[in-house]
């Protein structure tokens, strides 16, 4: 069984390299299983196929963000920091995760979905208690918060293009859009 699990391991890393690097599209189960050091149809056993093994790669990656990155509705500004230096330094998950909003029809990760229902909840009940403001929607809100934190990841079509020497300053540019998430969040 500890083979077993190896090899699954082996192949869910190669998988990630592959998936974020060509899309599930592009990605070769070929190449998984030739960098995962194993036999092709062995991904076909443990994941029944490409897409099923794309979700659970990136599936198990979101959970470990959602592990990783506390959300602090009290707080929308520092979990924009929070979100910025992990996708940053993340920049394989973040392709991922660009890849899979490009290639499927709707959002089927319902642990995805179950997240972000409750941190739309959490700053709906942040602004009933006044710690937020009102002006905008707690669905724009969280919406403007990721992509701003995420504006500058190399997969991001503006952040790198229209201000490129901000990934060279990293905290004026976290700082920058702490205020700018605090100025929002605020409402005025």
């Amino acid at each position: 069984m500890r083979n077993a699990e190896a090899t699954r391991e082996r192949i869910m890393e190669a998988a990630l390299d592959e998936f974020s690097a060509y899309g599930i599209a592009g990605a070769r189960v070929d190449r998984i299983a030739k960098n995962a050091g194993c036999n092709k149809n062995l991904i076909y056993v443990y994941f029944e196929n490409k897409e099923t093994l794309f979700t659970t790669v990136l599936e198990r990656h979101l959970t470990r963000v959602y592990e990783e990155i506390v959300f602090t509705p009290e707080d929308l500004a520092g979990y924009a920091k929070r979100v910025f230096d992990w996708a940053m330094t993340n920049p394989q998950i973040v392709r991922l995760m660009s890849w899979y909003s490009l290639e499927r029809k709707e959002d089927t990760l319902s642990e995805r979905a179950s997240v972000r229902d409750k941190k739309i909840k959490a700053i709906m009940d942040a602004q009933n208690e006044g710690l937020v403001g009102k002006t905008f929607t707690p669905g724009f809100l969280l919406t403007a918060i990721m992509a701003l934190a995420t504006a500058w990841t190399p997969t991001h079509p503006f952040g790198p293009s229209h201000d490129p020497n901000a990934v060279n300053f990293p905290t004026e540019t976290r700082e920058a859009i702490a205020k700018a998430v605090r100025l929002i969040a605020k409402g005025e």
